[in-house]
Formats: C-alpha cells, sequence, structure tokens
C-alpha cells in the first residue's frame, strides 16, 4: 500500500472516533439534563416557549408545563433546555430605572431616585471657598 492510502485511512478512523465521542457527550448531556427535569423547574421548550413544569408523568413520558395563564402538556423529549432549575435560589429584582429607561414626561420616579435628583451636590465650590464674596470675580 502506498503512503497517501494509510494517510486516508488513518484520517477517516479517526473522524469516525471524534463522531462517536461527540455523540457520546451529547447523549450523556441529555440524559443529565432529563434527570434534572423536576417540577418547578423554568424550561424552554424546543419550540422557543418558556413555561414551569407542573407535574411529570413517568409512565406516560408526559410533562405538564404552565406558561402565563395557559396549562399544557408535552413529551418529555419537547423540553430543550432548562432555564432555571427547581432548587436554584431565585435573583433578587432591582427596581432601579436602566440608562434607557427614562420616565417620560410626569411620570414618577422611585423615591430613592427621587431625592438623589432633588439634593444639591456638597462638592460644588462655594464664593465663601473662594475668598471672594459674591458677585466678584475670584482673582488669579
Amino acid at each position: 500500500m502506498d503512503p497517501l492510502s494509510l494517510v486516508m485511512f488513518g484520517l477517516i478512523a479517526v473522524l469516525i472516533f471524534f463522531m462517536f465521542r461527540n455523540g457520546k457527550k451529547r447523549q450523556q448531556a441529555q440524559a443529565e439534563m432529563q434527570n434534572n427535569v423536576r417540577p418547578g423547574a423554568q424550561v424552554m421548550l424546543q419550540s422557543g416557549i418558556f413555561a414551569t413544569i407542573e407535574s411529570i408523568d413517568e409512565e406516560e413520558n408526559r410533562v405538564t408545563v404552565r406558561s402565563g395563564d395557559a396549562s399544557f402538556v408535552v413529551h418529555r423529549n419537547a423540553i430543550g433546555q432548562i432555564v432555571t432549575p427547581a432548587d436554584a435560589p431565585a435573583e433578587e429584582e432591582t427596581t432601579e430605572l436602566a440608562p434607557d429607561d427614562d420616565p417620560e414626561f410626569g411620570e414618577r420616579v422611585n423615591g430613592a431616585q427621587a431625592a438623589a435628583e432633588e439634593t444639591p451636590a456638597d462638592d460644588a465650590p462655594t464664593a465663601e471657598d473662594n475668598g471672594t464674596a459674591e458677585g466678584e470675580t475670584p482673582k488669579a
């Protein structure tokens, strides 16, 4: 056999090895995700719908999920990924406005932000700090 044929067979063997290895990793990840499916977990279905698991029927491989006001039954394999596990602590919501969420005209802002806007800055220099009286310009 010539060396080119040996290299080609070697490359094919390496490709087959990596295909099996990647397939095994995907199967393990899918099995781990299916084991973490519990009532109360927030999931994203393969269709892109975000929902919360209400109950699981192991015998029929069905999961009852709630999305908004609607509750529906899907096959267990329809769960694409777990967004928030059931035993994960909930994140605290912040009440601060984002820079692009400025209040509209006449809309009220929360108390802490309003107080910060109304108080003058204490760091501003005054006429007494410069040694001049009001109305005079400082001398250089």
